[in-house]
């Protein structure tokens, strides 16, 4: 007689959903991007830059007669920061200038003024003999002004008057508009990025450029090279 033989236990088999399975792709795909938590300090070379130091930015907006609160800046498609541009308006106030390829000119200036000197309905803020603007009307919080050959953003921000300006044959409305919109109180990484850099210090020598040749009045050297 054979003996009988049981019947093999099979293990049941665990089963993912399709929508079980996404989640589980899509956490371990989350867990592999994530960016570093100071991605923004991320130097060319993937590097983390570090923070600036907060006495040599004061120092350095000293240097330009101004104070870091003062120090704003703005952006706008197809213009950027003029750096030689930057300096004092007024007694501590600050300006700059955003230029395009073509030449064309974004003017921001931030000047600790009496209040409502933004409001371009004030005739009296104008000098005698000036004509107040042709346009002048509100527009969100700022007041837009405009005469035949210029015109401006304004707008009043903890005792400043914050100010983008252009001419209208260079800039149009829309993109002045934008630039007014975007215009910030600088953070300690974009007062390094616009502060002129910090002078020498008394003895210390200046930094070397590697143009310029040993010997000679010291002009950089300008030769032409084999292919011309």
């Amino acid at each position: 007689m054979t003996p009988h033989r049981r019947a093999p236990r099979f293990r049941p088999v665990r089963t993912i959903t399709t929508a079980a399975l996404a989640l589980a792709l899509a956490a371990s795909a989350g867990c592999g991007t994530a960016p570093p938590p100071d991605a923004r300090a991320a130097g060319p070379g993937g590097s983390a830059v570090p923070a600036p130091d907060r006495a040599e930015l004061e120092a350095r907006a000293r240097a330009v007669q101004t104070v870091p609160e003062h120090v704003w800046v703005t952006e706008a498609t197809g213009f950027a920061l003029a750096r030689q541009s930057v300096g004092a308006v007024g007694g501590d106030g600050f300006g700059s200038a955003y230029t395009s390829p073509d030449g064309s000119r974004i003017q921001l200036s931030v000047e600790r003024r009496p209040h409502a000197v933004a409001d371009c309905t004030d005739t009296s803020a104008y000098p005698a003999g000036q004509k107040p603007p042709a346009i002048c009307e509100r527009d969100g919080e700022q007041w837009y002004s405009a005469t035949e050959a210029g015109h401006a953003y304004a707008r009043e921000k903890g005792g400043l008057v914050v100010t983008v300006s252009g001419t209208r044959q260079e800039v149009d409305r829309a993109t002045l508009r934008a630039a007014a919109l975007a215009a910030h109180r600088a953070d300690d990484r974009e007062l390094d990025e616009v502060l002129p850099p910090a002078a020498p210090a008394p003895g210390q020598r200046p930094v070397e450029r590697g143009d310029l040749p040993p010997v000679g009045d010291g002009a950089p050297n300008n030769d032409v090279g084999a292919s011309g």
